[in-house]
C-alpha cells in the first residue's frame, strides 16, 4: 500500500525523499506529532494495564494463597518418588531394582535397564517377539514404559500450574496427577505380571542381562510414590474447588495497593519536609540564641573596659 502525505493525501512515491510534501509543505515526519504521542501514550497505558492484569493473575495463581503455595510444593515433589524403589527382580543371573538411579538397589537399576535397551533395542525386540509379547520381557519393558508416563504426567501437572495460570479453577492439573497415578499402578501390574509369566520361561535376558528363575515383589518405594501423587492430586483438587478471585478482583486489590503505596510516599514525603522545616527552624532558633549570647558577651566586655 502506497504511503500518503497525512496532510494532503498526495500519494507519495519512491523518490520522495524530502521530508516535507511537495504539495502543501507539510513536515510529514513532524506532522499532528502531539496528537500521535498522546495515541502512543494510550497504547502504552493499555499495554501496560494488560501486562499488569495477566502478571496480577499469575501471581494469585501459582502464590496467591496459602493453599496455592502448598499445591506447588507438594505438586513438586512426587518427583522423590521415582528414586525410591517400585519393584524388585531377583534371580540366579541378574538382579533388576525399578528404581531410577539404584540408590536402594543391590544389582542393576533403571538407568542400566536404559543403557542397554537404547545400545541394543534390536535384541530386546527380538526377545519380546520371540516370546508372542506376552512374556517376562515385555511385561517389564511395558512396566517401564508405564512408569516413564506416569513421571511425565506428574511433570505435566507441576509445569500446567504456570500455563494454566489465567484460569485458577482449572481441572487441567488433576486430569494430569489422575493419569500419572493410573499409570503408576498399570506399571506395578505390568511388573507383576511379568514375575508370573517366569515359570514359563526359566532363562530369558533383558538385553545383555541374564534371567534364570526369576522372582519378584513391590517395593516400599512404590507406595511412597503413590502416597506423593496422591497429596498431589488432593492438593490440586481443593485448589480447583476454592473460590477463586476474577481478573477484575484482582486489579482492584492492586490499584488499592498501589493507592495506599502513593498515599504512604505521600505521606512520608510530608513528613520529611516537615522534619526539615523543623530542623531549620531549630537550627535558625539555635542560631538566633548563639549571636545573642554573643552580643550579650561582646557588650559585658565592654562595660568593663569602661
Amino acid at each position: 500500500m502506497a504511503s500518503k502525505c497525512p496532510n494532503c493525501g498526495r500519494v507519495l512515491k519512491w523518490y520522495d525523499v524530502k521530508a516535507e510534501c511537495k504539495d502543501c509543505g507539510v513536515s510529514i515526519p513532524n506532522f499532528n506529532w502531539e496528537a500521535r504521542l498522546e495515541e502512543d501514550a494510550e497504547r502504552a497505558a493499555v499495554k501496560s494495564a494488560s501486562f499488569n492484569r495477566t502478571m496480577g493473575m499469575f501471581k494469585y495463581s501459582v502464590w496467591g494463597t496459602k493453599l496455592r503455595i502448598a499445591r506447588i510444593i507438594l505438586s513438586f515433589v512426587p518427583i522423590i518418588g521415582f528414586i525410591v524403589p517400585w519393584f524388585s527382580f531377583k534371580s540366579e543371573g541378574e538382579s533388576l531394582g525399578i528404581d531410577v538411579i539404584g540408590l536402594f538397589t543391590d544389582g542393576k537399576s533403571l538407568i542400566d535397564l536404559f543403557k542397554s535397551f537404547f545400545g541394543n533395542m534390536d535384541l530386546y525386540f527380538t526377545n519380546m517377539t520371540f516370546e508372542n509379547y506376552s512374556g517376562p520381557v515385555t511385561y517389564t519393558m511395558l512396566g517401564v514404559l508405564f512408569m516413564v508416563l506416569c513421571l511425565l504426567f506428574a511433570v505435566i501437572a507441576f509445569f500446567m500450574i504456570l500455563i494454566r495460570n489465567k484460569n485458577p479453577k482449572s481441572k487441567t492439573m488433576v486430569i494430569f496427577d489422575v493419569l500419572s497415578i493410573a499409570s503408576s499402578v498399570v506399571s506395578v501390574i505390568m511388573f507383576t505380571m511379568a514375575v508370573k509369566a517366569a515359570p514359563a520361561n526359566i532363562a530369558y535376558s533383558l538385553g545383555e542381562m541374564p534371567f534364570y528363575n526369576m522372582t519378584g515383589k513391590i517395593g516400599w518405594g512404590y507406595f511412597v510414590a503413590v502416597a506423593l501423587l496422591t497429596v498431589a492430586l488432593v492438593a490440586n483438587v481443593l485448589v480447583m474447588r476454592a473460590p477463586a478471585k476474577t481478573h477484575d478482583e484482582l486489579e482492584e486489590e492492586r490499584l488499592a495497593k498501589k493507592a495506599e503505596k502513593e498515599k504512604k510516599a505521600r505521606e512520608d514525603e510530608l513528613r520529611k519536609e516537615e522534619e526539615r522545616i523543623e530542623a531549620e527552624r531549630k537550627a535558625a532558633e539555635e542560631q538566633a540564641k548563639i549571636v545573642e549570647e554573643a552580643r550579650a558577651k561582646l557588650e559585658a566586655d565592654k562595660k568593663k573596659k569602661k
